[in-house]
């Protein structure tokens, strides 16, 4: 539990959380529109599993252990 907890909390865990929150504020408060929310939030996602996927092949982990 401990290790997936320090997994978490990695700079990139952390910006990915940040930069959703901020999205979701400014789409919130109309200071984006939905189109922009969107386009963004998807990059950043995709970004991020993107980068877990390659960390997880380069481990030579899977889905199983």
């Amino acid at each position: 539990m401990k290790e997936k907890l320090k997994k978490l909390i990695d700079v990139k865990s952390i910006m990915t959380l940040l930069l959703t929150v901020v999205f979701c504020v400014l789409a919130l408060t109309q200071k984006v529109s939905a189109d922009q929310f969107v386009t963004i939030f998807t990059v950043i996602v995709g970004f991020y599993f993107g980068t877990q996927s390659m960390k997880r092949a380069d481990t030579g982990q899977d889905k199983q252990g």
